[in-house]
This record gives structure tokens, C-alpha cells and sequence, in this order.
């Protein structure tokens, strides 16, 4: 039960494609091969974002991170993370884990969403096509106008999960549950 509770988005997905396949063959195909390509993709992602993981978390001590993204770092967090994740390459969900590795090593809660929401938003390579197809004043225009929105949601998302954030039990509360 506990394996089909952890996988029950992926066997959806499975069941899906399979209903979809009895219904319309030839959609059910396409549907089935695009699933297929997805998970590819991401099995080719996935572990060299792993191994960058872990060599965030080995390389980089705690108290460096603390110093440039954490609680105290102010405008220099937050520039930091919006040049990390325009420099980022791949796709969004790999980012996840790196923001996770971040949290963990003391970064600010403000300063991962930007990360992440700047990766998916602000890519140096994104700008230049942009740049190439739109011109420079769209580009100029589309940056002025998501970069506050990016620090905006930061900071909301930040307060919002702290104003939510249950108070972790004493040990003695903890003992009494068990």
C-alpha cells in the first residue's frame, strides 16, 4: 500500500495513457510516447543534478551559504540567487533539488523561491532569444516587470509559510504521542 501511495501520480499517469489508448489508438500512442520521452528526459537529468547536489552539500559549508543567501543577507541574497538561477541550465523540476540542498545548508526561504522562480523565468540564453526575436525594449520591458514580481513572490511565499508554520513540539509533547 505504502509503494502505491508513493507512486500514485506516476500509475495515474500509466492508467491514463492506457484509457486513453482503448478509447483513441492513435492518440493513446502519441500519449504513451510523450510519457515515455518525459521520463527519459528526466532520468538524463536527474543525476548529474543529483551529483551537483552532493557536492553542494560537501563543498559548500554551511556558514558560506548562510552569509550570502541567508536570514541576514539582504539585497546581496537576493541578487545572488536571481544570478544562480539565470545562469541555471535544464530543466525546472531539476532546480528543485538544488533548492532543497540551499534550504538545507541555511539559505533563506525568500531567497530559494527567487532562485527557483528565476530559473524558470530568467535564463541568460531565454533573454537572448528573446532579445533576437522581440528586441531589446521587450526584453528590457518583460525583465523590469518580472523581476519585482520574482522578489514580491519571494518574500509573500517566505511569510506566508511562517505565519502557517506549526510550532515543533517540546520533547516532552513529542514522548506523550508516542
Amino acid at each position: 500500500m505504502k509503494v502505491l501511495k508513493k507512486y500514485a501520480w506516476f500509475l495515474l499517469a500509466i492508467l491514463l495513457d492506457l484509457g486513453l489508448h482503448t478509447v483513441d489508438s492513435g492518440k493513446g500512442v502519441v500519449a504513451v510516447q510523450t510519457s515515455f520521452n518525459y521520463l527519459l528526459e528526466m532520468l538524463m537529468f536527474i543525476p548529474p543534478i543529483m551529483v551537483l547536489v552532493g557536492l553542494l552539500d560537501v563543498w559548500v559549508p554551511r556558514h558560506i551559504v548562510e552569509k550570502n543567501v541567508g536570514k541576514g543577507a539582504g539585497l546581496k541574497g537576493i541578487l545572488i540567487s536571481i544570478l544562480v538561477g539565470s545562469a541555471a541550465a535544464g530543466p525546472l523540476y531539476a532546480g528543485f533539488p538544488v533548492a532543497d540542498a540551499m534550504l538545507k545548508k541555511g539559505c533563506r526561504l525568500a531567497n530559494a523561491v527567487i532562485f527557483l522562480c528565476t530559473w524558470a523565468t530568467i535564463k541568460i540564453p531565454m533573454i537572448m532569444m528573446e532579445v533576437r526575436f522581440v528586441g531589446w525594449k521587450f526584453a528590457l520591458v518583460r525583465l523590469a516587470l518580472t523581476l519585482p514580481s520574482i522578489i514580491i513572490t519571494g518574500y509573500l511565499v517566505e511569510w506566508f509559510v511562517e505565519k502557517n508554520r506549526q510550532p515543533e513540539p517540546t520533547s516532552k509533547e513529542a514522548a506523550m504521542k508516542a
